[in-house]
């Protein structure tokens, strides 16, 4: 049932008016960005804009029932915080719930910083905290996961699962010790995720606190999929998704000059042919991301958030 209500809030949400304009402006954007690059069929600086930008005055900005507009977004943020001001939005009961979001630091094809994931679950969670103000704010991201399947790859890095868990764990203690009674553990990294479903009713039971965990693509049904995803995949790994989401929301961190795959997947040494496989797929379906298509996955996932937020703190 839970489920079922988010699927209908988000339902509602794309049949709002901006959402159909939305789906339009993709139309006509996808239409306009089809100056190629050399190696990967796109014009770096075509679509580099900023999706902070963009929205400024677009349909996130306005849906906090007037409260996001003026919020500074760093008010969501813990770790931006002084103590005196978390200490008075947990005395005064304003603080319903913290997001804990978790990523990785790991390789993300040629193109995307290794940030990738803790980046974009931070941007969604922070988000969605805006929409919910006062009532949520974010925890400092756990920016490591369990990443060992791409350890072939240079620059990963990587936990033991009881590592990692221990690392969440202590952290939504140090919550619960502060006066925090609902967690929602955010997730943005696929290796996290197992681990996370099968530990967070743990979590909740020793603390005795409300814990639940979603990763942010949960929001993302078949339908959605379908409608914004060329190549019918999401979140797939620095594909199509994840490089639409980083064109949207942080285009500084993409870096596609001197890319040309074919001449450096010799060098990778990648010893599982599968594997390796896989990587070219991501190659290829990258070139079919757009900054607008990753406008669109954002606001959804935010949305779908802020609805399960919303769903914790009135349990």
């Amino acid at each position: 049932m839970q489920q079922e209500r988010l699927v209908a809030e988000v339902n509602a949400f794309m049949n709002q008016q901006e959402r159909r304009i939305l789906a339009q402006d993709i139309d006509k954007q996808d239409a306009n960005m089809a100056v190629s690059d050399s190696r990967f069929g796109m014009n770096p600086q075509t679509h580099r804009r900023s999706f902070v930008r963009s929205i400024a005055g677009g349909t996130l900005a306005t849906m906090a029932a007037g409260a996001t507009a003026d919020v500074d977004p760093r008010k969501v943020l813990l770790y931006e915080s002084t103590r005196k001001e978390f200490r008075e939005a947990i005395e005064s009961g304003a603080l319903k719930a913290v997001i804990v979001p978790t990523g990785s630091t790991e390789q993300h094809n040629e193109h995307l910083a290794m940030i990738n994931d803790t980046a974009s679950v931070t941007l969604v969670a922070q988000k969605a905290a805006l929409l919910l103000y006062p009532k949520v704010m974010v925890a400092t991201p756990v920016p490591v996961g369990i990443s060992p399947h791409w350890m072939e790859r240079k620059g990963t890095l990587t936990l033991k699962k009881e590592t990692f868990l221990a690392v969440v764990f202590e952290i939504c203690e140090s919550l619960q010790a502060h006066g925090v009674k609902n967690i929602l553990i955010l997730n943005g990294h696929g290796g996290n995720v197992a681990p996370l479903r099968e530990s967070a009713p743990k979590f909740a039971s020793k603390l005795g606190i409300r814990i639940e965990t979603n990763s942010y693509w949960d929001a993302y049904t078949p339908e959605i999929v379908k409608k914004y995803m060329a190549s019918g995949k999401a979140p797939g790994h620095a594909a199509e998704f994840e490089t639409s989401f980083a064109m949207a929301a942080f285009p500084e961190r993409i870096h596609w000059e001197g890319v040309d795959y074919d001449k450096i997947k010799s060098r990778l040494n990648i010893k599982d042919p599968q594997s390796a496989i896989q990587e070219e797929e991501f190659a290829r379906e990258a070139k079919l991301a757009t900054a607008a298509k990753g406008e669109a996955m954002i606001e959804i996932s935010v949305q779908w958030t802020a609805g399960r937020l919303r769903q914790l703190c009135d349990a």
